[in-house]
């Protein structure tokens, strides 16, 4: 699955087109060092392919990447972190 980014320096997302479906995470970017992760949106038809999990998996390399901390301000990812005890290093719960 490609994941792609639109980023204009306050605000992004990180979203897949699958199936002819697109599914999405949205970002705040509140400093250099963090990102409110505020929204995950996958629609209907993709529920339950990992969609969401791939987005989540993305943001976190992304901040590893980029050198930042994420706050999940969306339940989705948040429950993601929860269960992902390797992202504590950026997630700030």
């Amino acid at each position: 699955m490609d994941i792609l980014t639109e980023d204009n320096g306050a605000k992004g997302r990180y979203y897949a087109i699958v199936d002819g479906h697109e599914a999405e995470i949205t970002y705040s970017r509140t400093s250099p060092k963090l990102v409110i992760v505020d929204h995950t949106g996958v629609p209907d038809a993709l529920r339950g392919k990992g969609v969401g999990q791939a987005l989540a998996a993305h943001a976190v390399e992304a901040a590893r990447a980029g050198g930042w901390k994420i706050m999940p301000l969306c339940p989705f990812f948040r429950a993601q972190a929860m269960r992902h005890k390797d992202w504590q290093d950026i997630v700030d719960l």
